[in-house]
């Protein structure tokens, strides 16, 4: 109406009203009335953006690889954003009449992408392909402190590399190399297993020959303490048998004299005994028979003499008609012979 409008931002825009080349008012979520053929409005975004990006760059072994990733910022200095790019409204208030607030996030990821081409052209494939996360943080670094980003008044909140991706070819092969690689490590593995297994059974027959060689050795050993024990007694056996002949001898000398004594001593007695005999025999060869009779009976019992009576009855039984004895006549008889 008579070419006077009104305009309503948002809480998260900043709004610069721009008459006559000079600033009218600035400020976030701003509404008011203005003179659209001499006024320029100004509207930049404060909250922030993300973008993604993707491309592909060449390593320094002349590989290509893909990156991809995603970043967030926004403007944190909107009078620096609005002097750089063209972020001014049409008439209407609603549109933009230039591409540059489309094409900003597009400046912020040529910047990233310059940051990661750099680390990228210094390093193989290999080492890219290991690096994510060192290139993850070099990134953010390198655009929090990035000096075009802050002449345009951007900040960049986050940076995340998500992946790198070489050709479908080259994954293969590298696919292919790994694949082999792990074998090879199974394969070493397994002998390794294996060889431990073999030292082992090594370590094991060795401790049980070692045992049985100190087993043999002990064996060995008791064995001759046997043997010297056998000797010991067999000595001592020796020894004993030795001293109970010299004892024997000694004992059989010692009976050997005393029989000699004792043989001796009876030839004495027997020539002492015949001298005798010898002697009575020349006595009794002077006596008469019967005092010598007498003689002997006196020395007899009861029962010798009635014994000898006997005798001389026999003796002289031819002569005897009748004899009669009785108990008194045995009587008398004895008592005769003991008066």
């Amino acid at each position: 109406m008579l070419g006077f409008q009104y305009f309503k931002a948002d809480p998260t825009v900043h709004v610069i009203q721009t008459s006559s080349g000079q600033i009218k008012r600035q400020g976030k979520g701003l509404s008011f009335f203005y003179y659209a053929p001499k006024t320029s409005l100004t509207a930049i975004p404060m909250s922030a953006k993300d973008v993604p990006f993707i491309f592909n760059l060449q390593t320094a072994d002349f590989q290509h690889l893909r990156v991809q990733g995603q970043l967030s910022y926004r403007a944190a200095d909107p009078q620096k954003l609005a002097d750089m790019l063209n972020f001014t409204l049409n008439e209407n208030g609603k549109e933009y009449i230039s591409e540059d607030p489309t094409t900003l996030g597009d400046r912020v990821v040529r910047v990233a992408q310059g940051v990661i081409q750099e680390e990228i052209q210094t390093t193989t494939l290999r080492q890219a392909l290991t690096r994510l996360k060192e290139l993850d943080t070099r990134l953010k670094t390198a655009l929090i402190s990035s000096t075009p980003l802050q002449q345009l008044g951007i900040t960049v909140i986050d940076a995340m590399l998500v992946a790198l991706t070489p050709t479908p070819e080259t994954a293969k092969a590298l696919e292919a190399e790994a694949r082999e690689s792990i074998l090879k490590d199974a394969d070493d593995a397994i002998y390794d297993r294996r060889k431990s297994a073999v030292e082992q059974e090594r370590t094991i027959k060795e401790a049980e020959l070692q045992t049985e060689m100190t087993i043999n050795n002990k064996q060995q050993e008791i064995a001759e303490a046997e043997l010297d024990n056998q000797r010991t007694l067999t000595r001592k056996r020796a020894e004993t048998r030795a001293e109970q002949m010299t004892a024997d001898i000694s004992a059989e000398e010692t009976r050997k004299a005393l029989v000699e004594l004792a043989q001796t001593n009876k030839k004495i007695e027997a020539d002492a005994e015949a001298y005798a005999i010898e002697i009575r025999a020349k006595a009794a060869s002077s006596v008469p028979v019967e005092y010598v009779k007498a003689m002997a009976m006196a020395s007899m019992d009861p029962q010798q003499l009635f014994a000898v009576a006997m005798d001389n009855f026999a003796v002289n039984a031819n002569k005897i008609g009748s004899l009669h004895i009785g108990p008194d006549t045995l009587n008398s008889l004895l008592k005769d012979y003991n008066g």
